[in-house]
């Protein structure tokens, strides 16, 4: 049996369980509606210079803490600067923040869980004691010791947060390898002589993609959630970058909270809208993905 002749059955599967898992996520109308609202948002705050009359750090200070009108629609902070305008420039900071350090978590996540997988022995037992010691530690109190030991930096929370939350990730894939190995194609591949890096990284991580990517959004949402409070506490993204949890943070005092209540309202309201769309989608894709259903 050749090559061709393994892989041409595969393919075919490959397809019609694509196309039921399209069907089964688009019938799931939450999770669509989540995507919209997650796609609407991250488009909003790519766009915003070009649709938005006012910079980000444009002042004025004589239309200080203006209330909404249709120059200013949700109005100005402190500094007579647009909120909108800097509402829309904090989310492109969040959420870009959010997905690198989710790319970085996912790709440490399969490469640890692929070879400890797929390899077993002392390798497996060695890299699952390194992800329980991880794992040990609280992860918030760790993220907190590593930003005072490494400082205020957007660089910096990304690499902190992908670093320190891989481990879920690494499990789902390793439990998913142990049992992708057993499979015919893997046996043919062997037999054959194909390396075990090939078929890890050509053959087992393209089986793996759902899971993964059903990882990857759900720990997406968490460093949104993760971003913001770090920042609202001002152990996040430096004070002068506009992130969501930056902007919660300058509406914090007992004035803006009582009288101005927009200044809160409005990045609490786009956090939730965001964090529950992207929660929503990845709930759906985990069902859409789900074989045995």
């Amino acid at each position: 049996m050749n090559r061709s002749a393994i892989d041409a059955p595969q393919k075919s599967v490959k397809n019609a369980f694509a196309r039921r898992s399209f069907e089964r996520f688009m019938a799931n109308r939450l999770a669509v509606l989540g995507l919209v609202f997650a796609l609407l948002l991250t488009l909003a705050s790519l766009v915003v210079p070009f649709i938005s009359p006012h910079g980000v750090n444009d002042m004025n200070t004589a239309n200080r803490l203006a209330p909404p009108s249709l120059e200013h629609p949700l109005g100005t902070d402190s500094l007579g600067r647009d909120f909108m305008t800097r509402l829309l420039y904090g989310g492109r900071v969040s959420i870009a923040v959010s997905i690198t350090s989710a790319l970085i978590c996912s790709f440490i996540g399969v490469i640890i869980g692929c070879v400890a997988g797929y390899i077993g022995g002392k390798i497996d037992d060695f890299l699952i004691f390194v992800s329980e010691i991880f794992s040990t530690f609280p992860t918030t109190i760790l993220i907190l010791i590593l930003v005072g030991f490494m400082g205020r930096s957007l660089l910096n929370l990304v690499l902190i947060f992908g670093l320190t939350s891989w481990m879920s990730t690494a499990r789902i894939v390793r439990g998913r390898v142990l049992s992708l190995r057993e499979e015919p194609f893997v046996e043919y591949y062997v037999s054959n002589g194909i390396s075990g890096w090939s078929i890890m990284f050509r053959h087992l991580i393209p089986n793996m993609f759902g899971p993964i990517t059903v990882a990857f959004t759900l720990n997406m949402a968490g460093f949104v959630l993760a971003e913001a409070g770090l920042s609202f506490l001002g152990l996040g993204a430096p004070s002068a970058v506009p992130t969501w949890g930056n902007l919660i943070n300058a509406a914090r005092s007992l004035n803006v909270i009582q009288n101005y209540p927009m200044l809160w309202i409005a990045p609490g309201v786009v956090i939730s809208i965001f964090v529950l769309g992207i929660n929503f989608f990845g709930d759906g894709l985990r069902d859409a993905l789900d074989a045995t259903q």
